[in-house]
């Protein structure tokens, strides 16, 4: 029979393991250190409204609005928006480093860079939507991936595509306010 004092001393192990693991496993965060100084990046993000306008025989699609988000490596944001054809003054701020390295965390550790550019074909039925660009270039390597909205194709998306794009509608709407 075997001791109690054996099974303490053989549960310790196990428990530590376990206060280790356990809050490793629930974060969902990507960790900031991923990224390291000596990492380039440059992100340009477009967002396109469109509107399909059927002239009988032939119809065409034009961008109602676009948005177009440039973050350079060192933290320096532009944001043009066009609507209705009519540029907006750009507006110009700059990210701080934490939000920086998230962002590069988030796409360097999450294999967004081995993604494949393939096209996701538009629904038929679809006569007004959002398609996305997205074109980072890190270290000298440049991946570009372009998607519509969910409901605009029956293609699948990523889902680290979309969460980089709610990343960077976030950091549009912090310096659009």
């Amino acid at each position: 029979m075997v001791k109690p004092i054996l099974l303490a001393l053989g549960a310790i192990p196990v428990i530590v393991a376990l206060l280790i693991s356990v809050p490793l496993l629930t974060k969902n965060e990507i960790p900031i250190s991923a990224a390291n100084s000596f990492d380039r990046i440059e992100i340009e993000y477009t967002k396109h409204q469109l509107k399909t306008i059927d002239y009988g025989v032939t119809e065409r699609t034009g961008a109602q609005k676009t948005e177009i988000l440039v973050i350079k490596n060192d933290g320096e944001i532009k944001y043009s928006v066009t609507e209705q054809g009519y540029l907006q003054p750009d507006i110009r701020s700059s990210l701080d480093e934490k939000k920086l390295n998230k962002i590069k965390a988030l796409i360097k550790e999450t294999g967004f860079m081995a993604i494949p550019s393939e096209s996701f074909p538009i629904l038929e039925n679809v006569t007004e939507y959002q398609k996305s660009n997205v074109k980072v270039t890190l270290n000298g390597r440049v991946n570009q991936i372009h998607w519509p909205e969910q409901n605009a194709t029956d293609g699948f998306i990523p889902p680290i595509v979309t969460m980089v794009e709610s990343e960077l509608d976030r950091i549009i709407s912090e310096i659009s306010e």
